[in-house]
């Protein structure tokens, strides 16, 4: 008689393999158009597995938001930022990284934040608050870089603040960009752009321009 198999209980990796398949459903088809029916189906667990680690479809995407975004957030840009010679330096080199990454890919899904940011900001507080948090923290992380660079003696003129907030746009944009024409190159574009704008840009004659736009 043949020995019976032994079980196996990995809830753990049950846990990760659910957040692999909900993060790469709502990046390809969004959170809305993606049913916990696909979601268990592809990940190969029943509905009791999948709600004991998950009670609901809207604590997975918080879930996925809080550990597998805010994650890609400070691996793609925080992390390489931080340990870069100069916050300029260091955002140069994420949009090329990333740039050249999805000309290898062969096509640009976007950024999971910004995708995300798009589909759930208006649709619940909690999952605004918790894609704002991330916001912040790349940011922050920018701007603080900035304000080592200054400590050297290097960004006299930058604004930390309104330099971090205007890379990251710059490289939101560029990606919503990219996504919907399907060419990479445009983070190349937006780099240009954003290194064009020197701290003397933001002088008083571009406040009064500003101004005026704003009326």
């Amino acid at each position: 008689m043949a020995p019976r198999k032994k079980r196996t209980n990995d809830p753990e990796g049950m846990r990760r393999r659910v957040l692999d398949v909900a993060e790469g459903a709502f990046q390809a088809r969004g959170y809305h158009a993606s049913s916990l029916g696909d979601l268990m189906a592809a990940a190969g667990i029943t509905g009791g597995a999948l709600h004991h680690h998950f009670p609901t479809k809207k604590a997975l995407a918080l879930a996925v938001i809080e550990e597998r975004v805010a994650a890609a957030v400070r691996e793609t840009w925080i992390e390489p930022v931080l340990a870069a010679p100069s916050a300029r330096e260091g955002v140069r080199a994420v949009f090329e990284a990333v740039a050249a990454e999805l000309e290898q890919q062969g096509y640009v899904r976007g950024c999971p934040l910004n995708n995300l940011a798009h589909e759930l900001s208006l649709a619940d507080d909690e999952f605004r608050s918790a894609l704002a948090r991330i916001f912040a923290g790349w940011r922050q992380a920018i701007a603080d870089k900035v304000r080592a660079d200054q400590l050297e003696g290097g960004e006299g003129g930058t604004d930390p603040e309104r330099f971090a907030a205007l890379a990251v746009a710059a490289y939101s944009g560029a990606m919503s960009m990219a996504k919907t024409s399907q060419d990479p190159g445009v983070l190349r574009e937006c780099l240009k752009g954003l290194e064009g704008l020197q701290p003397s840009s933001v002088g008083p004659a571009a406040r009064r321009r500003r101004r005026v736009l704003l009326r």
